[in-house]
Protein backbone atom coordinates (compact mmCIF):
# COMPACT_ATOMS: atom_id res chain seq x y z
CA UNK A 1 0.00 0.00 0.00
CA UNK A 2 1.18 3.55 -1.05
CA UNK A 3 2.03 5.78 2.03
CA UNK A 4 0.38 9.15 2.14
CA UNK A 5 2.14 12.12 2.02
CA UNK A 6 1.66 14.95 4.10
CA UNK A 7 4.19 17.66 2.05
CA UNK A 8 5.94 17.73 -0.87
CA UNK A 9 8.48 20.01 -1.86
CA UNK A 10 9.11 19.91 -5.48
CA UNK A 11 11.86 22.42 -7.33
CA UNK A 12 11.80 24.94 -4.46
CA UNK A 13 13.62 28.32 -4.92
CA UNK A 14 13.66 31.04 -2.58
CA UNK A 15 16.13 34.72 -2.35
CA UNK A 16 15.20 37.53 -0.58
CA UNK A 17 15.43 40.27 -3.22
CA UNK A 18 18.87 39.01 -4.55
CA UNK A 19 20.10 37.30 -1.78
CA UNK A 20 19.32 33.61 -2.98
CA UNK A 21 18.61 31.37 -0.11
CA UNK A 22 17.09 28.00 -1.41
CA UNK A 23 19.17 27.11 -4.33
CA UNK A 24 16.49 24.33 -5.37
CA UNK A 25 15.06 21.49 -3.00
CA UNK A 26 12.95 18.52 -3.49
CA UNK A 27 11.91 16.82 0.17
CA UNK A 28 8.56 14.90 0.88
CA UNK A 29 7.49 14.15 4.59
CA UNK A 30 5.20 10.69 4.52
CA UNK A 31 2.11 11.09 6.97
CA UNK A 32 2.76 10.59 10.43
CA UNK A 33 6.65 11.13 10.07
CA UNK A 34 8.88 13.13 11.58
CA UNK A 35 11.24 14.51 9.12
CA UNK A 36 14.60 15.89 10.87
CA UNK A 37 16.09 19.18 8.89
CA UNK A 38 19.78 19.77 9.88
CA UNK A 39 22.55 22.12 8.32
CA UNK A 40 25.09 25.01 8.98
CA UNK A 41 23.50 28.23 10.60
CA UNK A 42 21.91 30.72 8.50
CA UNK A 43 21.06 28.11 5.35
CA UNK A 44 17.40 28.68 5.29
CA UNK A 45 16.37 26.31 7.80
CA UNK A 46 13.61 28.71 9.38
CA UNK A 47 12.95 30.15 5.73
CA UNK A 48 12.02 26.65 4.80
CA UNK A 49 9.25 26.31 7.59
CA UNK A 50 7.99 29.78 6.78
CA UNK A 51 7.48 28.71 3.43
CA UNK A 52 6.25 25.07 3.83
CA UNK A 53 3.30 27.10 6.79
CA UNK A 54 2.24 29.24 3.94
CA UNK A 55 3.60 32.18 5.76
CA UNK A 56 6.13 33.31 2.91
CA UNK A 57 5.41 31.89 -1.12
CA UNK A 58 8.44 30.35 -3.00
CA UNK A 59 10.29 32.76 -5.64
CA UNK A 60 10.02 29.38 -7.71
CA UNK A 61 8.73 26.01 -7.11
CA UNK A 62 5.82 24.09 -5.29
CA UNK A 63 4.94 23.61 -1.72
CA UNK A 64 1.61 20.79 -1.27
CA UNK A 65 0.53 20.13 2.13
CA UNK A 66 -2.37 17.87 2.14
CA UNK A 67 -2.15 18.05 -1.56
CA UNK A 68 -3.33 21.89 -2.04
CA UNK A 69 -0.39 24.61 -2.41
CA UNK A 70 -2.42 27.77 -1.56
CA UNK A 71 -0.94 29.66 1.51
CA UNK A 72 -4.14 30.30 3.20
CA UNK A 73 -4.52 26.10 2.82
CA UNK A 74 -1.21 25.62 4.08
CA UNK A 75 -1.45 27.88 6.77
CA UNK A 76 -4.66 26.10 7.86
CA UNK A 77 -3.08 22.34 8.34
CA UNK A 78 0.34 23.67 9.64
CA UNK A 79 1.30 24.58 13.43
CA UNK A 80 4.74 26.24 13.51
CA UNK A 81 6.55 26.33 16.69
CA UNK A 82 8.98 29.55 16.77
CA UNK A 83 12.43 28.81 18.48
CA UNK A 84 11.54 31.14 21.35
CA UNK A 85 8.60 30.26 23.08
CA UNK A 86 6.87 33.43 23.03
CA UNK A 87 4.86 32.60 25.64
CA UNK A 88 2.00 35.80 26.55
CA UNK A 89 3.57 36.64 30.37
CA UNK A 90 0.12 38.16 31.60
CA UNK A 91 -1.26 35.03 30.76
CA UNK A 92 -1.24 31.77 33.18
CA UNK A 93 0.21 28.52 31.88
CA UNK A 94 -2.74 27.31 30.83
CA UNK A 95 -4.50 30.20 29.37
CA UNK A 96 -0.77 30.51 27.30
CA UNK A 97 -1.26 26.87 26.07
CA UNK A 98 -4.83 26.95 25.34
CA UNK A 99 -4.52 30.20 23.27
CA UNK A 100 -5.56 28.82 19.91
CA UNK A 101 -8.27 27.30 20.88
CA UNK A 102 -9.77 30.81 21.97
CA UNK A 103 -8.93 32.18 18.85
CA UNK A 104 -11.00 29.80 17.31
CA UNK A 105 -13.75 31.09 19.31
CA UNK A 106 -14.09 29.36 22.50
CA UNK A 107 -14.89 30.16 25.74
CA UNK A 108 -11.73 30.24 28.45
CA UNK A 109 -13.67 27.41 30.20
CA UNK A 110 -13.79 25.45 27.42
CA UNK A 111 -10.28 25.91 25.68
CA UNK A 112 -8.43 25.70 29.93
CA UNK A 113 -10.71 22.44 29.65
CA UNK A 114 -9.63 21.03 26.68
CA UNK A 115 -5.91 21.19 27.60
CA UNK A 116 -6.28 20.44 31.69
CA UNK A 117 -5.45 16.86 30.75
CA UNK A 118 -2.68 17.60 28.77
CA UNK A 119 -0.87 19.42 31.67
CA UNK A 120 -0.63 15.98 33.33
CA UNK A 121 0.08 14.01 30.45
CA UNK A 122 3.47 16.55 29.64
CA UNK A 123 4.70 16.38 33.42
CA UNK A 124 3.34 20.08 33.60
CA UNK A 125 -0.04 19.28 36.65
CA UNK A 126 0.03 22.15 39.17
CA UNK A 127 1.26 24.44 37.03
CA UNK A 128 -1.51 25.13 35.36
CA UNK A 129 -1.69 28.90 36.94
CA UNK A 130 2.25 29.78 37.05
CA UNK A 131 2.85 32.62 34.64
CA UNK A 132 5.77 32.31 32.24
CA UNK A 133 8.73 34.02 34.30
CA UNK A 134 7.86 31.18 37.38
CA UNK A 135 8.85 28.62 34.90
CA UNK A 136 11.96 26.69 34.11
CA UNK A 137 13.32 26.71 30.78
CA UNK A 138 12.11 23.44 29.68
CA UNK A 139 8.59 23.91 31.44
CA UNK A 140 8.48 26.86 29.03
CA UNK A 141 8.95 24.63 25.86
CA UNK A 142 6.73 22.07 27.00
CA UNK A 143 4.32 24.59 27.31
CA UNK A 144 4.77 26.26 23.87
CA UNK A 145 4.60 22.35 22.28
CA UNK A 146 1.36 21.91 24.66
CA UNK A 147 -0.09 25.25 22.49
CA UNK A 148 1.31 23.84 19.24
CA UNK A 149 -1.08 20.73 19.79
CA UNK A 150 -3.47 22.34 20.77
CA UNK A 151 -3.92 23.99 17.82
CA UNK A 152 -5.31 20.99 16.27
CA UNK A 153 -3.17 20.97 13.08
CA UNK A 154 -2.13 17.77 10.97
CA UNK A 155 1.34 18.98 10.20
CA UNK A 156 3.42 20.14 12.70
CA UNK A 157 6.79 22.67 12.08
CA UNK A 158 9.25 22.74 15.19
CA UNK A 159 11.86 25.32 14.54
CA UNK A 160 15.30 24.28 17.09
CA UNK A 161 12.30 23.81 19.69
CA UNK A 162 14.88 23.65 22.21
CA UNK A 163 18.01 25.69 21.06
CA UNK A 164 17.78 28.22 24.38
CA UNK A 165 18.13 25.34 26.65
CA UNK A 166 21.32 23.97 28.56
CA UNK A 167 22.78 20.96 27.59
CA UNK A 168 21.59 19.00 30.45
CA UNK A 169 17.74 19.72 29.98
CA UNK A 170 18.11 19.82 26.33
CA UNK A 171 19.15 16.10 26.65
CA UNK A 172 16.21 15.65 29.03
CA UNK A 173 13.41 17.20 26.63
CA UNK A 174 14.78 15.10 23.74
CA UNK A 175 13.83 12.39 25.56
CA UNK A 176 10.58 14.15 26.47
CA UNK A 177 9.78 15.11 22.64
CA UNK A 178 10.32 11.60 21.52
CA UNK A 179 7.55 10.03 23.28
CA UNK A 180 5.44 13.25 23.10
CA UNK A 181 5.85 12.60 19.12
CA UNK A 182 5.40 8.86 19.21
CA UNK A 183 2.23 9.36 21.10
CA UNK A 184 0.72 11.60 18.14
CA UNK A 185 -0.68 10.68 14.97
CA UNK A 186 0.66 13.89 13.23
CA UNK A 187 3.44 14.78 10.72
CA UNK A 188 6.25 16.62 11.37
CA UNK A 189 9.08 18.76 9.94
CA UNK A 190 12.17 19.54 12.92
CA UNK A 191 14.82 21.89 12.06
CA UNK A 192 17.64 21.92 14.12
CA UNK A 193 21.25 22.58 13.81
CA UNK A 194 22.07 19.17 16.24
CA UNK A 195 22.92 16.19 14.12
CA UNK A 196 22.06 13.70 16.75
CA UNK A 197 19.31 15.26 18.13
CA UNK A 198 17.72 15.36 14.15
CA UNK A 199 18.84 11.42 13.98
CA UNK A 200 16.86 10.71 17.83
CA UNK A 201 14.04 12.35 16.86
CA UNK A 202 12.95 12.14 13.39
CA UNK A 203 12.51 9.00 10.95
CA UNK A 204 14.42 10.33 8.37
CA UNK A 205 17.11 13.73 7.84
CA UNK A 206 17.50 15.52 5.32
CA UNK A 207 21.41 17.85 5.54
CA UNK A 208 21.07 20.88 3.57
CA UNK A 209 24.06 22.64 2.34
CA UNK A 210 25.33 26.14 3.40
CA UNK A 211 23.37 29.30 1.78
CA UNK A 212 21.85 28.68 -1.00
CA UNK A 213 20.28 25.50 0.89
CA UNK A 214 20.26 22.56 -1.29
CA UNK A 215 19.49 18.92 0.06
CA UNK A 216 22.79 17.49 -0.29
CA UNK A 217 21.64 13.69 1.69
CA UNK A 218 18.95 11.72 3.46
CA UNK A 219 19.95 9.48 6.43
CA UNK A 220 17.32 6.95 7.75
CA UNK A 221 17.37 6.74 11.68
CA UNK A 222 18.68 3.65 12.69
CA UNK A 223 15.99 2.79 15.00
CA UNK A 224 12.30 3.57 16.20
CA UNK A 225 11.64 6.87 17.49
CA UNK A 226 11.31 7.13 21.33
CA UNK A 227 13.86 4.37 22.37
CA UNK A 228 15.83 5.91 25.32
CA UNK A 229 18.06 8.36 24.30
CA UNK A 230 21.35 7.38 25.96
CA UNK A 231 20.44 3.70 24.43
CA UNK A 232 20.13 5.11 21.38
CA UNK A 233 23.21 7.58 21.05
CA UNK A 234 25.35 5.47 22.16
CA UNK A 235 24.02 2.49 19.81
CA UNK A 236 26.50 1.50 16.50
CA UNK A 237 24.76 1.99 14.39
CA UNK A 238 23.33 5.45 15.62
CA UNK A 239 26.90 6.20 15.86
CA UNK A 240 27.45 5.38 11.91
CA UNK A 241 24.65 7.76 11.06
CA UNK A 242 25.87 10.59 12.86
CA UNK A 243 28.93 10.33 11.28
CA UNK A 244 27.14 10.21 7.81
CA UNK A 245 25.76 13.07 8.40
CA UNK A 246 28.55 15.37 9.97
CA UNK A 247 30.36 14.11 6.85
CA UNK A 248 27.98 15.25 4.59
CA UNK A 249 27.76 18.52 6.32
CA UNK A 250 31.40 18.88 5.69
CA UNK A 251 31.81 17.94 2.28
CA UNK A 252 29.13 20.48 1.58
CA UNK A 253 30.60 23.14 3.45
CA UNK A 254 34.41 22.60 1.81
Amino acid sequence: MATATAVEIAGLEHSFGGLEVIARMDVSLNAGEVRGIVGPSGCGKSTLLELVSGLREPSAGAIAVHGSTSARDRLASCAFMPQRDLLLPWLSAIDNAAIALRNRGASRREARSAAHPLFERFGLAGFEGTRPAELSGGMRQRIAFLRTLLAGKPVLLLDEPFASLDAITRAEMQEWLAEALAAESRSVILVSHDVEEALYLSDRVTVLSPRPARAVAEISAPAPRARPRLESVTDPAFTAARERALEALTEASA
